[in-house]
């Protein structure tokens, strides 16, 4: 049979080469076929780069280790200094917190030897003028029925697993609390008001420094006790107060405790006696009396009872 065109007159049929077999009997490009055969020729070169590639992880690994040992022992050797510091700072604190204390009762004393000296002075009626004047300006010791209203923080929460720091959240009692119930108490007709034992005057601040909480800047802590004397319809107006029903509500989200009491025979002590900066006479001698009362009603700003209020620290 020849090669030539079949009876049909059609060419003769053309045969392409089979890819896929040719792919699986040499499935290695030839460059990578050349590689290997190097690589099998010299093996010295390759083995001496994988060792030296092992001694250099090996070392940087364990130069890494010696820096983290020495790191955590510095940190280990500087830890009794800062519990040492931290320690002397506390017991700096107590020692001035208890000469604090000592002072003010020492002044206390001896104000009341002045007290007995002025009584004895002056006449029956000018010495009790002038106590009642120091009762309402907060100046004098006081003793009467009233209110006791009580905050107190929530418990506790776990600390973060990160910084260790417990939630200080609306589950505690804010400066600004204070201010409002103590501002309220005034409003509902109390005569005399204090926080845990400090006397509130016209001049007293309610603040705030970080965490704590400061009465005439001296720390208080929960707690917390806002102690009024006053009339008997006190209880009731101040239950209608605003500053009441925000701690209630507060109180019902949060577990904070606010509690409203009555109670009798309270003594609230006397504020310190504020420092004078200046005094200048009621009438200069170059002026009229009406030109004082008008210069007078000018400058002067509110007066009375109450606490002044930083920005910041709202419910």
């Amino acid at each position: 049979m020849s090669g030539g065109p079949d009876s049909g007159g059609r060419p003769p049929r053309a045969f392409t080469p089979d890819f896929l077999t040719e792919l699986f009997r040499n499935p290695l490009d030839p460059g990578y076929a050349d590689a290997a055969a190097r690589r099998r020729e010299f093996p010295s070169p390759s083995g001496w780069r994988a060792t030296t590639v092992r001694a250099v992880s090996v070392l940087v690994v364990a130069v890494v280790g010696f820096l983290f040992a020495v790191a955590y022992r510095e940190a280990l050797a500087e830890e009794p200094s800062r519990s040492q510091a931290r320690a002397g700072l506390i017991a700096q604190i107590k020692q001035r917190e208890a000469e604090t204390d000592e002072l003010t009762a020492r002044a206390d004393r001896l104000r009341e030897e002045v007290n007995r000296q002025r009584d004895a002075a002056l006449s029956g009626s000018q010495a009790a003028r002038l106590r009642s004047l120091e009762a309402g300006t907060g100046l004098g010791r006081v003793r009467g029925d009233g209110l006791v209203v009580r905050l107190v923080d929530a418990a506790p929460k776990e600390g973060d697993a990160v910084t260790g720091d417990s939630d200080a959240g609306p589950d505690r009692v804010i400066y600004s609390d204070l201010q409002k119930v103590a501002n309220d108490l005034w409003a509902a007709g109390a005569e005399a008001v204090a926080v845990n034992g400090q006397r509130l005057t016209a001049t007293s601040t309610i603040r705030s420094a970080g965490a704590a909480i400061l009465v005439d800047f001296r720390p208080v802590t929960s707690p917390y006790e806002v102690s009024a004397i006053g009339p008997g319809s006190m209880r009731d107006r101040f239950e209608e107060s605003r500053s009441a029903y925000l701690m209630r509500r507060v109180a019902k989200q949060t577990g904070l405790s606010f509690e409203v009491r009555e109670a009798e025979g309270l003594t609230l002590p006397a504020a310190p006696e504020p420092r004078l900066r200046y005094a200048e006479p009621s009438v200069s001698p170059g002026s009229s009396p009406s030109d004082t009362a008008v210069n007078r009603s000018s400058s002067s700003g509110p007066s009375g009872p109450g606490t002044s209020s930083p920005s910041g620290g709202v419910r």
